[in-house]
């Protein structure tokens, strides 16, 4: 993976993680906690190419449907 592109998955995620944060009034560093738990962020990295065309809250949708269906309670 080249260092532009790996910058550009980086940001989409940590933009991801922040939109997680807000909606559901969690720190960023708990919605990272909670993403990396129930296997928010490895949707994340491995949907790359197809989520980050949607809009950014059917991504934060599409994180807590995968979340709860890991465990996740939110």
């Amino acid at each position: 993976m080249e260092d532009r592109e790996l910058r550009n998955r980086l940001t989409y995620m940590i933009y991801c993680i922040n939109a997680f944060a807000k909606q559901y009034g969690l720190t960023a560093k708990q919605a990272f906690s909670y993403l990396f738990r129930f296997k928010g962020m490895a949707f994340l990295d491995e949907c790359y190419e197809a989520e980050h065309q949607l809009s950014l809250q059917d991504v934060v949708d599409d994180l807590s449907i995968v979340c709860r269906r890991n465990g996740g309670r939110l």
